[in-house]
């Protein structure tokens, strides 16, 4: 069993940075890769950003790319997604999900995901 816990969220100005943590429980966490997603406010989950095992792949949504940064510390069990120049439209709640494949874009097809952390950016 994986267990995924997210924090880092919080109200930002547009422009403004913030740093997201998934930290990961469970024996075979390592072995996983680790994606975020988020849900906005009577949006479906929207697949942001995902990062294979290694932390060597990693994919983006067009509308985040170049603006986000995805990472993975194994050493650590955590996951980290860098969000420069938030946009009101990156409001969402935004939770993370493991998988043994990371190019899925549907939340549904990763076996574990967290709780979320709400984001927040006002214009």
């Amino acid at each position: 069993q994986v267990q995924l816990v997210e924090s880092g969220g919080g109200l930002v100005q547009a422009g403004g940075s913030l740093r997201l943590s998934c930290a990961a429980s469970g024996r075979t966490v390592s072995s996983l890769g680790l994606a975020w997603f988020r849900q906005g406010p009577g949006n479906e989950s929207e697949f942001v950003s995902g990062v294979g095992w290694s932390g060597i792949l990693t994919y983006y949504a067009d509308t985040v790319r170049g603006r986000f940064t995805i990472s993975r510390d194994n050493a650590k069990n955590t996951a980290y997604l860098q969000m420069n120049s938030l946009k009101p439209e990156d409001t969402a709640v935004y939770f993370c999900a493991a998988a043994k494949t990371v190019t899925n874009l549907r939340v549904l097809d990763y076996d574990y995901r967290g709780q979320g952390t709400q984001v927040t950016v006002s214009a």
